[in-house]
């Protein structure tokens, strides 16, 4: 209902501002072109001015109303988001000071400007020393903005801390796979080729295949595959070592203010560290619900809006807890092979945050 009344509002206002116009052609009709002419000058040169003020209380009004339902209004959950945050307030500050600046003068310049009687015109056709001015201005301005960018790029995507927790991170169309390193502390090698999706979704070489030219890795063995949920520690580095199964895909972390694209066949790299637990940041944002969400930035398909996953921030007390709780994907496809089971069954899918692949579909 309030759409359509919006609506309705804007279609009356849009007839009301025609109407005028055609009144004024009328006017004009009676009194005379020049003498309309004028009139019509002054009066579009005060509805100039008045549209500048409507026009900047409404930049202010917006601003105060939607400010607390973005982003800005929430603090940044990583070190790097910090940086972000830095950089996009230095910008908004310099644009937005010259957006002010340029629109004030724009506006009453139409306005001191107007055809008055006795007021002869000034041409002022070109002055090479503004127009070196106000090309070597903004020119050092962006070359500047765009240096610390870069510097925090290198950063950001650069060698992580030696004590860093490793995540890999997949996309697949239309969700995200996690794998942690096991107690050897050390990725398994995999192969796309033997990509199961019951019980193998990453192509970890588990068992030897001469048709592949393939060996056992006994070190893919006891890593830990999860989905939808990944658990990362406030306060410790974190590396994300990202890639994609099918498609081009994107890691967006929002609050924590880092995306990276995912693209298949050519790992890509990005790490940070968490400065707020989930449950801090449930506090801080007085939002019971809060999760931290990690997006598809990257349009992949007809499921794209469905691909989010969770990131949950935890203590180093809590991670030790969850990843002592989860089971690796070899020994939960092949349960005969876990040394902590007793009596095994048949596996037909391998555990995601304990639970079966074809369960969380």
């Amino acid at each position: 209902m309030t759409m359509f009344l919006t609506i309705t509002a804007i279609i009356l206002i849009f007839l009301v501002i025609f109407q005028i116009a055609k009144a004024n052609e009328y006017i004009a009709i009676v009194k005379g072109e020049e003498k309309s002419r004028k009139q019509g000058n002054s009066i579009n040169a005060y509805l100039m001015l008045g549209f500048m003020i409507v026009g900047l209380f409404g930049v202010w009004y917006c601003n105060k109303l939607l400010y607390d339902k973005t982003l800005l209004g929430v603090p940044a959950a990583s070190d790097h988001g910090e940086k972000v945050d830095e950089m996009l307030w230095v910008t908004l500050w310099i644009t937005g000071i010259v957006f002010i600046i340029t629109q004030i003068l724009l506006f009453w310049f139409a306005f001191k400007y107007r055809e008055q009687e006795g007021k002869k015109v000034f041409f002022f056709p070109h002055s090479t020393k503004l127009e070196i001015i106000w090309t070597s201005v903004p020119a050092i301005v962006l070359a500047v903005l765009i240096v610390i960018g870069l510097k925090n790029w290198y950063i950001m995507t650069g060698d992580a801390p030696k004590n860093a927790l490793e995540v890999e991170v997949v996309g697949k169309q239309f969700n995200w796979i996690y794998r942690y390193k096991g107690a050897d502390d050390v990725f398994g090698k995999k192969y796309y080729k033997v990509i199961n999706e019951a019980n193998n979704p990453l192509g970890l070489i588990w068992e030897d295949n001469e048709k592949l030219g393939l060996k056992d890795d006994a070190k893919a063995h006891d890593d830990i595959v999860l989905q939808q949920t990944m658990y990362v520690i406030k306060g410790k580095p974190v590396k994300l070592i990202i890639g994609s199964r099918d498609v081009i895909h994107d890691v967006g972390l929002p609050h924590f203010r880092l995306k990276m694209d995912a693209v298949p066949g050519i790992p890509t790299t990005l790490w940070f560290t968490p400065k707020y637990t989930t449950k801090e940041m449930k506090e801080i944002t007085k939002n019971p619900d809060f999760i931290y969400e990690l997006s598809c930035d990257q349009m992949c398909g007809n499921g794209h809006y469905s691909m989010k996953g969770i990131i949950e921030v935890v203590t180093q007390q809590e991670f030790d807890e969850l990843m002592a709780g989860k089971t690796p994907a070899y020994h939960a496809a092949f349960p005969n092979n876990n040394p902590k089971t007793e009596t095994a069954a048949p596996a037909t899918a391998a555990v995601v945050d304990n639970k079966p692949i074809a369960q969380k579909n």
